[in-house]
């Protein structure tokens, strides 16, 4: 523990639909729910406006859109996520030459190291200066702890949200943590909550007072002594600025089960693509390919194959994820399927990965596989420790997989029209996509509707989003239309001046 409150926690505000609201002016003040949009997507992210709703992180779509119905509902754009958390990471490191990243959105700082501070009043400071920075940079908001500790410097961020700073001084940690519910403490889960709750403990005090002993007794010594220890304020844990990735995966979660053999082959193959593509941005290659399968009655089974040397070749790892695939039974249906890469490293063996792979594919299958060969992998939350792509288009009218990536229109993705400009998808289906045509820093834009294969319609890249004008300043006028509209006859379709138009979200 240190004597001064030099761990920073930064954790940014609703950050995915934060984004959303910054890029979309339409969006600014009203519900918006970002995550999947098939019947089986859960929320990734609500903003505080649907969280009034009772909407939460976590929550499945179906019940978001029961409590919140009039909410704009919006697959994620994680390039543009990444974009804005790149622009809030570079903030951090000119605090700190130790930034921990916790995920897009969220990071420890040892403020100390920078010399950025070494005291309460200077540690204050900084944070207030960085909340200023962010907000100057991305127009987004961020909450900030700071305490002697990361345990606390994360509790602290949890208290100032949304769009605060609290400070915990070194000395008053007992006094705040107290009366905490237990659930606060690093490592405290539903099943470890519920057995504490059982024997009688519902908060930080109530664990203090049980003592070392009755906390090893009841959760065993690791747990109990790590738990008895945090519950007194304890947390020595360094900020480490190198955090290496352990695997890289992806998968989806279909609106309706799979039970075609030769369509669940495909969409494995689909995902070892994109995995690779992951894999190679990382700057990695893997020697161990994972195949996860969620079956239709929620059974899940992984299996994996470990190979001669690590690869970040798409054939082989679409080729061994098939026939890890083979030793599955898909009987009945499967809801989801994933594919990941572990055993990560920074080169590559394609030589021996592909002799590896051609006697693999030539022998029996697992016949000689020993250590190497088929096996139960333990591989935790594939496909969630990395984070979800977000390109799955599963339920959203206009996307199926029938029709070709450009033609596909996920709601709130960026599009460009060649006489309106850049905007948004607010809806499709029946044929029509219709696109609001606004961009981060102008006033909202008119809403426009087109057919779904009209050649002048392209998806886009996301926009860099600016900061807003200040309180009382005119934001800048739309840049709808860019130029004079064209002039089109009635056969051409929806588009045409005077077409159908969706009211506001």
């Amino acid at each position: 523990m240190r004597t001064a409150p030099t761990i920073l926690h930064l954790d940014m505000d609703a950050f995915f639909a934060a984004a959303e609201q910054a890029a979309k002016p339409s969006l600014r003040g009203k519900p918006v729910v970002v995550g999947g949009l098939g019947p089986r997507g859960v929320v990734a992210t609500a903003s505080y406006e649907a969280r009034r709703f009772g909407v939460h992180s976590a929550m499945p779509m179906a019940q978001a859109r029961r409590l919140a119905p009039n909410a704009a509902y919006l697959m994620p754009r994680f390039s543009l996520y990444r974009a804005v958390s790149e622009q809030v990471m570079e903030l951090l490191g000119r605090l700190s030459p130790l930034v921990e990243p916790l995920s897009l959105d969220e990071a420890f700082v040892d403020l100390e190291a920078g010399g950025a501070a070494d005291d309460a009043a200077s540690a204050r400071a900084s944070g207030e200066r960085l909340r200023e920075d962010i907000r100057v940079v991305t127009g987004l908001t961020g909450s900030v702890g700071l305490a002697g500790s990361k345990m606390l410097a994360k509790i602290a961020s949890e208290q100032a949200k949304p769009d605060g700073l609290v400070l915990i001084a070194p000395g008053t940690e007992r006094e705040l943590l107290g009366p905490l519910p237990v659930r606060t403490l690093p490592g405290v889960g539903p099943t470890t909550g519920e057995h504490l709750r059982r024997a009688g403990m519902t908060t930080v005090a109530d664990l203090a007072e049980a003592g070392e002993d009755e906390l090893v007794r009841l959760l065993g010594r690791s747990h109990g002594t790590a738990l008895f220890r945090m519950a007194l304020g304890y947390d020595d844990r360094p900020v480490v600025a190198e955090r290496d990735a352990k695997s890289v995966s992806v998968e989806d979660t279909f609106d309706v089960d799979l039970h075609e053999r030769t369509r669940i082959r495909l969409e494995v193959e689909r995902l070892a693509e994109r995995c690779v593509r992951r894999l190679r941005a990382s700057g990695h290659s893997g020697r161990t390919i994972v195949l996860k399968v969620r079956r239709y009655d929620f059974s899940t089974l992984t299996r994996s194959e470990t190979l001669r040397g690590p690869t970040d070749d798409a054939g082989v790892v679409r080729e061994t994820a098939g026939r890890l695939l083979e030793a599955v039974d898909t009987t009945g249906g499967v809801r989801l399927l994933g594919v990941g890469v572990t055993g990560l490293t920074d080169y590559t063996q394609e030589d021996l990965f592909a002799q590896a792979a051609a006697e693999e594919h030539a022998g029996a299958a697992g016949a000689e596989a020993g250590s190497d060969g088929h096996q139960e992998a333990s591989v935790a939350g594939l496909g969630e420790a990395q984070g979800h792509d977000g390109d799955h288009a599963a339920g959203i009218p206009g996307t199926g997989p029938g029709l070709p990536a450009e033609r596909r229109w996920p709601a709130g993705h960026d599009v460009r029209h060649a006489v309106y400009g850049a905007g948004w998808v607010q809806g499709s289906g029946v044929g029509r996509v219709t696109v609001r045509f606004e961009e981060p820093g102008s006033r909202p834009g008119r809403v426009r509707t087109f057919r779904i294969d009209d050649p002048e319609l392209e998806p886009s890249d996301p926009l860099p989003l600016v900061a807003p004008p200040a309180p009382g300043s005119e934001a800048p006028q739309s840049s709808w239309p860019r130029t004079r509209p064209k002039v089109r006859s009635p056969e051409e379709g929806a588009g045409v001046s005077g077409g159908p138009e969706m009211s506001s979200p």
